[in-house]
C-alpha cells in the first residue's frame, strides 16, 4: 500500500501493525475486562473497521466482559510450483514489501510448495462514506464554511465505489519541489506517491473533500500520516508531517489546512509524502492533481 522513499512499507493491502501469525486467526473472540474494539483489532492485526460491520456496532461501540466478538477470516495463499513473492502479491494486488514482511520472508524470498502464505488485509476495507451536501458558502468566511458543513453534514454513510477515470482533479496538497517521484525506486523498492519538499511546518492542505478516515503515526516509516477518504471512493493520503490538525472522522473541506510540513517518520529533509488511491491501487498523483 502506502510506500514512501525510506520504506518499503505498504498500508493498504496490510494491516496498520505487520504482525505476522504462526497460525490460524480466530474467528471469534471473548471479551475481557478492559479490552476495547481498538484494543482487540489491534491484538488480532485486523482492521477495525471490518470488526464493527461483520458484528453490526454502533457508536459509541462500547463493549462488555463476556461478550463475544466476531473476528474477519484471515485470507491465506497456499505455495504452488511456479510461485514467487512478485506474481502472488500481483494476484491479490498487494505490495511485495508487505507481504514478505507479514510471512517474515527474507532474501533471496524463496518459496517451498504447500507453504501458506497470510495475504495483508486492508485498515480501510469497505468503509462506506456519505455524499457531501451541496452548501453554499458565497459571502461565508471560511471557518463559518467549515462549521456550516460540519454540522449539517448527518446523512447516514453510503458506499461509493471508485472509477480510474476521476473527473474532478484535485489540487496540490503542498507547493515544492517533487523529490521522489512515482514508480520504482532503490533496491526494488516502489515509491506508490510522490514526495514532496517544502519548508518545515508549511501548511498541508486536503486535496479535495472528504472524510479524515486515518490520523496516526503506527505505521513504521510515515511518521505523522492522514488517509482522507472523498465521495467518490478516492482515498488520498499524506505522511511525513511535523504536526496533525484533524481527527480520524472529521469532515473536511478542500483546501483546509489538515498537518503541516516535517521529518517525521524516519526522513531527513522536510518533505510530505503524497497518495492517490483508488480502491487498494495506487495511481500516479500528478495525473490527477491540478
Amino acid at each position: 500500500m502506502l510506500s514512501a522513499c525510506s520504506s518499503d512499507v505498504k498500508l493498504f493491502g496490510r494491516t496498520l501493525w505487520g504482525r505476522s501469525y504462526s497460525g490460524d486467526r480466530p474467528t471469534v473472540v471473548r471479551v475481557k475486562k478492559g479490552d476495547t474494539l481498538y484494543s482487540i483489532a489491534k491484538y488480532h492485526d485486523v482492521p477495525i473497521r471490518e470488526v464493527i460491520e461483520i458484528n453490526n456496532f454502533n457508536p459509541p461501540y462500547t463493549l462488555r466482559a463476556g461478550q463475544v466478538v466476531k473476528l474477519p477470516k484471515a485470507k491465506y495463499h497456499i505455495v504452488e510450483k511456479g510461485d514467487t513473492v512478485y506474481n502472488i502479491s500481483k494476484r491479490y494486488n498487494v505490495d511485495r514489501s508487505t507481504l514478505s514482511r507479514t510471512n517474515n520472508l527474507t532474501a533471496p524470498y524463496t518459496l517451498k510448495i504447500g507453504q501458506k502464505l497470510l495475504i495483508p488485509g486492508s485498515i480501510v476495507t469497505n468503509t462506506t462514506y456519505a455524499k457531501a451536501p451541496q452548501i453554499s458558502t458565497s459571502g461565508v468566511t471560511p471557518a463559518k464554511t467549515t462549521k456550516i458543513y460540519r454540522t449539517t453534514y448527518q446523512k447516514d454513510f453510503i458506499s461509493a465505489k471508485p472509477k480510474k477515470n476521476r473527473k474532478n482533479k484535485f489540487t496540490w496538497p503542498v507547493k515544492g519541489q517533487v523529490i521522489s517521484d512515482y514508480g520504482p525506486i532503490a533496491k526494488g523498492r516502489n515509491n506508490d506517491g510522490i514526495n514532496i519538499k517544502a519548508p518545515r511546518g508549511t501548511p498541508v492542505k486536503a486535496a479535495d473533500d472528504g472524510i479524515v478516515a486515518y490520523a496516526g503515526n503506527e505505521l513504521k516509516g510515515f511518521g505523522n500520516l492522514i488517509l482522507i477518504k472523498h465521495y467518490d471512493g478516492w482515498v488520498t493520503a499524506y505522511a511525513h508531517t511535523e504536526s496533525m490538525s484533524v481527527k480520524k472522522g472529521q469532515k473536511v473541506l478542500k483546501g483546509a489546512t489538515i498537518a503541516k510540513v516535517g521529518t517525521s517518520g524516519g526522513v531527513s529533509t522536510p518533505q510530505l509524502h503524497f497518495e492517490t488511491r483508488a480502491g487498494k491501487k495506487a495511481y500516479n498523483p500528478k495525473a490527477y492533481l491540478r
